[in-house]
C-alpha cells in the first residue's frame, strides 16, 4: 500500500509552509496517522511533530446535456496536514 499519493501544492498550504511549516498531502485512505507519520519521516528525512487528517466524502454531481440529466459522483479522498518540528522543510521542487 503506498500512503503518500501526492503533496497539496496550493497558495494556502504554501503559506503555511512558509509561516507555520506545515505540509499537505492527499494520502490512502486507509492509512492512519502513524503510517503517514512514517512514510514523511522516510521518504523526506525530516522529523514530524503533528499529523492532522481530514476525510472528505464523494459528492455527487449532476449535469444537464442533450440526453437528459447526467450524474456522477466524485471519489472520497484523505487529506494530512503535517506540521514539522523547527528547522525542517520539505523542498518539493528539488527533483523536478
Amino acid at each position: 500500500m503506498e500512503i503518500l499519493i501526492k503533496p497539496i501544492i496550493t497558495e494556502k498550504m504554501t503559506s503555511q509552509a512558509e509561516k507555520l511549516n506545515r505540509y499537505g498531502f492527499v494520502v490512502d485512505k486507509k492509512a492512519n496517522k502513524v503510517q503517514i507519520k512514517q512514510a514523511i519521516e522516510t521518504m523526506y528525512g525530516v522529523t514530524v511533530k503533528s499529523v492532522n487528517t481530514q476525510q472528505y466524502v464523494g459528492k455527487v454531481k449532476t449535469r444537464n446535456t442533450t440526453r437528459g440529466i447526467a450524474v456522477g459522483r466524485v471519489n472520497r479522498s484523505k487529506k494530512a496536514i503535517i506540521t514539522l518540528k523547527d528547522g525542517d522543510m520539505i523542498d518539493f521542487y528539488s527533483n523536478i
